[in-house]
């Protein structure tokens, strides 16, 4: 009969093979990044990754003042996009 630990290990190795084939990897590190966004005739911050926004503004400065209030907080970036949606800037608070 084999080892208990081996089999534990065995069992454990399986499931992360079976998600990682169906899309659940558990290496993807979820991000702080914040994205600054055009939003319904106004701005918005937008967590990375999130559908949902995390503040809506009138003026792309003030949006961007969020977004840089919350990447420092989490040594995250502010990736700043223009009207049309592509990127404008991008700023770094990551920590080395």
């Amino acid at each position: 009969m084999p080892n208990k630990n081996s089999l534990i290990d065995a069992i454990q190795q399986l499931i992360e093979t079976i998600l990682k084939a169906l899309g659940y990897s558990n290496t993807k590190k979820r991000t702080w990044h914040q994205h600054v966004v055009p939003y319904e005739e106004n701005w918005a911050v937008r967590r990375e990754g999130n559908k949902r926004i995390t503040s809506k503004h009138r003026k792309q400065s003030t949006a961007i003042r969020k977004a840089k209030t919350l990447a420092k907080r989490y040594n995250a970036d502010v990736i700043i996009h223009r009207e049309s949606g592509g990127i404008r800037d991008r700023i770094s608070y990551k920590e080395d």
